[in-house]
C-alpha cells in the first residue's frame, strides 16, 4: 500500500482497507485516528462491505465480529425504579450478537476474563436477557447465600461488556457455532471510559489474544495514544495506519513501524507526569516500551544498550534492573499504584537521560519552573 491514499467516501475507503487486508494477508491491522474523523463509521462501513443479503433485502451471510459504540448500546440499565432493587443490565436480545449464546455458559466463559480487572461477579438471565451484579451476599430465610444487587459504575460496566466481546470473540477464534462463520474481528476503541491503568491492561490482553490465533483478521482503531503504542509494540509487525479527514473525503497513511504521532504523545505524557509528580508504576511500562522502539531503531537488541551508564553504576545494571521489576508483572497495570519518593527521582533520572541522549523537540516538551522537582 502505498504511503498516503484519499477517498472520497468512507465506503471506498473500507472496501479498500478490505482489498488489501485480503491482498497481502496481514494478520493485524492498527489504525490511529482522532475523535470525529470516522472510526466508528469506517467499522459499520467495513462489517457491512462484508455482508450478503437476498432478493428482498434480508442478510443470509455476514463475515465481520465487531466491537463499537453500537456494541456498547446492546447494553441498557433497567435501574427498578419502582423497587429501588434489583437493578439489572438489559441485553438487546434482536441482536445476532447474543444468538446461541445461552447454551455456551457464557458466565463460566466471561469470569475468567473479567476477573483481570474487576471484583464484582454476576449472573446472566437468558430468557429475561438481564446481567445481576453483586459484590456481597446474605442468608436468606432457608439459609442460603443471595447476592445484594449493585449497580456498577460506567467503567466497570465498560469493562464488563468489553469481556463479554472478548468471550465471544474466543469462540469465534476457536471455530464454534454460532460464531464459526466470522473471517474478521473489528474492533473500534474498547477503552473509551478507561483510566490509563485499564487501557495498558486491555491492550496487553487484546495483543497477547490476537497473537496467539491463525484463524482471524483484525483491524484494531482507536484514538488512545498509549493503548495504540502497547499494541503497535506487543503485536508482531502489524500494519500501522493514520486515518485522517482530507477536505471532504479521507487519507490512510501508512506510517510504518515507527509512527512519530504516538511516540512524541507518549514522551510528552512522561514528561509532564514526572514534573508533576503524579508518576504511577504504569509509568515504567511506557517508557521501556519507547525505549524498547530506540533500541531496535539504532540497530541494538536490548533497551538496556539505550541506557545512560552513571559513574556509581558503570555495568548500568541498576536502573535497568527499576525498569525490569515496575514493567513486568500484572500488579500495576490493574490498580493505579503511585510510586515511592524515591522510585520517582529513579524514574526522573532514566527518562532525562534517556531525553538528553535521544533529542526530541524542546518546544514539545515543559520545562520545569521550579529547582526542585515535585514529589
Amino acid at each position: 500500500m502505498a504511503d498516503a491514499q484519499s477517498f472520497d467516501t468512507i465506503e471506498a475507503l473500507a472496501a479498500h482497507l478490505r482489498q488489501e487486508i485480503e491482498g497481502k494477508n496481514k494478520k493485524c491491522t492498527l489504525v490511529f485516528a482522532h475523535n470525529g474523523t470516522g472510526k466508528t463509521r469506517l467499522s459499520m462501513a467495513f462489517k457491512e462491505l462484508g455482508k450478503a443479503r437476498d432478493e428482498a433485502g434480508v442478510v443470509t451471510a455476514r463475515d465481520t465480529l465487531y466491537f463499537n459504540a453500537f456494541t456498547e448500546d446492546l447494553f441498557s440499565w433497567d435501574n427498578d425504579l419502582q423497587n429501588d432493587h434489583d437493578r439489572v443490565l438489559r441485553m438487546n436480545t434482536a441482536s445476532a450478537f447474543f444468538v446461541g449464546l445461552a447454551e455456551l455458559e457464557m458466565e463460566n466463559r466471561i469470569r475468567p476474563v473479567l476477573r483481570r480487572y474487576c471484583t464484582f461477579d454476576f449472573q446472566i438471565d437468558y430468557d429475561e436477557g438481564t446481567v445481576l451484579f453483586w459484590r456481597e451476599t446474605a442468608r436468606d430465610a432457608a439459609g442460603e447465600d443471595v447476592p445484594l444487587p449493585i449497580k456498577i459504575s460506567r467503567g466497570e460496566e465498560n469493562i464488563f461488556i468489553w469481556c463479554f466481546f472478548l468471550a465471544v470473540a474466543q469462540l469465534a477464534i476457536d471455530g464454534q457455532e454460532p460464531y464459526d462463520w466470522v473471517k474478521y474481528l473489528y474492533i473500534d476503541d474498547p477503552i473509551s471510559s478507561l483510566d490509563e491503568n485499564n487501557a495498558i491492561a486491555v491492550a496487553a490482553h487484546l495483543a497477547r489474544m490476537l497473537k496467539a490465533q491463525d484463524r482471524l483478521k483484525a483491524v484494531v482503531s482507536s484514538h488512545h495514544t498509549l493503548f495504540f503504542n502497547v499494541l503497535c509494540n506487543e503485536l508482531s509487525n502489524p500494519w500501522q495506519f493514520f486515518l485522517s479527514r482530507d477536505g471532504n473525503g479521507w487519507q490512510l497513511r501508512n506510517t510504518g513501524q515507527t509512527p512519530r504521532f504516538y511516540h512524541v504523545a507518549m514522551m510528552k505524557e512522561l514528561t509532564e507526569a514526572a514534573l508533576s509528580g503524579r508518576l504511577y508504576t504504569y509509568h515504567f511500562t511506557v517508557l521501556r516500551s519507547i525505549m524498547e522502539k530506540t533500541a531496535t531503531f539504532h540497530g541494538f537488541s536490548h533497551f538496556g544498550d539505550v541506557m545512560k551508564r552513571d559513574p556509581d553504576d558503570e555495568d548500568g545494571t541498576l536502573h535497568f534492573r527499576y525498569i525490569q521489576l515496575f514493567s513486568h508483572g500484572s500488579y500495576h497495570l490493574f490498580e493505579p499504584t503511585e510510586m515511592m519518593p524515591e522510585n520517582k527521582d529513579i524514574f526522573r533520572k532514566v527518562l532525562d537521560n534517556f531525553m538528553r541522549d535521544y533529542r526530541f523537540n524542546p518546544e514539545l516538551f515543559p520545562e520545569a519552573e521550579a529547582a526542585e522537582a515535585p514529589v
